[in-house]
């Protein structure tokens, strides 16, 4: 039986642990040529998926960084040919309140979650218009929906990168390339476990939810692979939110 995204390339960036990970192990279980893109060290993910015989490469880099997006970029080119599918995935959620926020730290969280989703679809957009073929998955937030406290920056940036999937989506549709956002509730990685200040709200989100329970990667690796794939031809502009219901209210 073949595989949804059998020789598809596919470029993650924060996929050194956590969602990240998970999706590029489900990308390369689906048959694409995965390209683990991250600051951090991604061996472990590299492991996983050669443990599944997938094919995948990790390239360093910072995508705040337009020299390091054009690098990886032509890394990819040059080895696999094309660019199918970007996930934007790579971010940061420090929280303070307003009154806390330095232009520095406004501008580090605006520079990774934003600036970065933006640096690396304009660099793989012009190879996917030549493809007439591309999928574009932005990592958003269910709090630009809820207006979480103490999280401005965070939820400002967020918001941003919804504003950018929309206004890309009507510029790029014609030459058959998708941009969609999955916005993700709370959920289950080691950055979240490792922050006593998000883990303390834990068990109210989870009251707020209509599935009760914590919230996992795995729960958000279909409908990436889903928007990743050609099942979602006709699907572009759109935020997805996997939160459990929690944006119901």
């Amino acid at each position: 039986m073949a595989k949804r995204l059998e020789g598809k390339v596919a470029i993650v960036t924060g996929a050194a642990a956590g969602i990240g990970r998970t999706f590029c192990v489900g990308l390369a279980g689906e048959g694409a040529r995965v390209v683990a893109a991250d600051l951090r060290d991604v061996t472990e993910t590299l492991a996983e998926i050669k443990a599944l015989d997938g094919t995948a490469m990790g390239v360093q880099m910072d995508v705040a960084n337009p020299e390091d997006v054009a690098r990886m970029v032509k890394q990819v080119t040059d080895i696999y040919g094309r660019v199918d599918i970007l996930v934007n995935n790579a971010g940061i959620y420090p929280t303070s309140p307003i009154e806390q926020i330095s232009l520095e730290d406004w501008r580090r969280v605006t520079a990774i979650n934003l600036d970065g989703p933006f640096l690396c679809s304009k660099a793989v957009v012009p190879i996917m218009k030549l493809q007439r073929h591309g999928r574009i998955i932005n990592m958003t937030s269910t709090t630009f929906f809820m207006g979480v406290p103490n999280f401005t920056h965070y939820v400002a940036s967020k918001g941003g990168v919804i504003g950018l999937a929309r206004g890309l989506a009507g510029e790029v549709g014609e030459f058959g390339i998708t941009v969609n956002c999955i916005a993700p509730g709370l959920t289950n990685t080691p950055g979240v476990s490792g922050s006593p200040d998000i883990l303390q709200t834990w068990d109210m989100l989870v009251e707020a939810q209509a599935v009760k329970r914590r919230q996992e990667p795995l729960d958000l690796l279909g409908p990436l692979l889903f928007l990743a794939s050609d099942e979602s031809a006709f699907v572009t502009g759109q935020t997805l939110c996997v939160d459990g219901g929690w944006t119901r209210h």
